[in-house]
């Protein structure tokens, strides 16, 4: 495969995921090898840390993948990107300038860079579109980590430019599902909630306290279909722009703290810390562009709560 056209790719396509360890890379893996793909390419932290320039090259050298899923990243919730801005800053600037220079370098046909919707401005229309994109300020709780993504996308359309490659970016909504990150420190919202309501179950407890007033709205997909969505377009998409993906409706934390204190069986109260941040208002996806071409996602948040506190229960055991 050294040049890329649309359609299904090779099953025996030699396929690098970045941060197969991670949630969206262990599910991206998952799909690939329930789909047949026989020439996947994975390295551990510990064989291989992305931030160090000469390993990279070394690998891409030594490996020479034919499409490469950059799905390494480091994140974290609104506490550890706010506490922690500069080493979000800089690990995700390291791991993805030298993924892409190393890819680059050995002129990789197909590259899919992952981002995350926080690169949009704190204040936008609403659902945000594509070109929304650097219209005003950013969250301040996790502009670090969005500045990084921002850059990613752009490294991605100069390489286009420079090289003429077909390399391409896409920008999840928020994610949750088996593989999620479970600490006090780094969780998301989903992880977060069912961490409280859970152990509070368990432990017998009268109520749950979270974060903020709860009126924010999010939008949530199930990882699994970030998985397809990934690949299928890696299948079908080839554009300078980024591309939104998502469900296409969004919930208050409200309403999604009540879903998972339902789906635990958590039967105590919810009260909400007014003093703690609330976040972005408001962040659900444009998702026109991927729907015009045939995707969608299948998996309700009914269900797939139902399967990340399955994943959670069985960590704990």
């Amino acid at each position: 495969m050294n040049t890329w056209v649309p359609g299904e790719l090779p099953k025996e396509s030699k396929i690098y995921v970045a941060g197969h360890k991670g949630m969206v890379g262990s599910s991206i893996v998952r799909l690939l090898e329930k789909q047949g793909f026989t020439n996947i390419v994975t390295a551990t932290s510990q064989e291989l840390d992305l931030r160090e320039r000469d390993q990279v090259f070394n690998f891409f050298h030594a490996r020479k993948p034919e499409i490469v899923i950059l799905a390494a990243a480091k994140v974290g919730g609104i506490l550890a990107n706010s506490t922690y801005p500069a080493e979000f800053l800089s690990s995700n600037l390291q791991i993805q300038v030298n993924v892409m220079d190393a890819a680059s370098t050995q002129k990789t046909p197909r590259l899919l860079f992952m981002g995350s919707s926080c690169i949009y401005p704190k204040f936008t229309s609403q659902p945000i579109s594509e070109d929304q994109l650097m219209t005003g300020p950013l969250e301040p709780t996790n502009d670090a980590y969005a500045i990084a993504k921002i850059a990613g996308i752009t490294q991605v359309q100069a390489v286009r430019k420079q090289f003429g490659l077909n390399w391409i970016s896409a920008m999840p909504t928020n994610l949750y599902g088996p593989g999620d990150t479970y600490d006090e420190q780094k969780s998301h919202v989903i992880p977060s909630l069912i961490m409280r309501y859970e152990n509070a179950r368990r432990l017998g407890l009268e109520a749950v306290i979270n974060w903020g007033t709860g009126e924010p709205r999010r939008e949530f997909l199930h990882v699994d279909d970030l998985a397809k969505a990934s690949l299928f377009l890696l299948e079908q998409y080839d554009s300078n722009e980024h591309i939104n993906i998502g469900v296409g409706h969004d919930l208050s934390i409200k309403e999604i703290a009540a879903l998972v204190s339902e789906t635990t069986g958590f039967t105590g109260a919810t009260q909400w810390d007014l003093s703690k941040p609330d976040g972005t208002p408001r962040k659900l996806l444009n998702i026109e562009k991927i729907l015009s071409m045939g995707w969608k996602a299948t998996v309700s948040l009914e269900e797939g709560l139902i399967d990340a506190v399955a994943d959670y229960r069985n960590r704990l055991g």
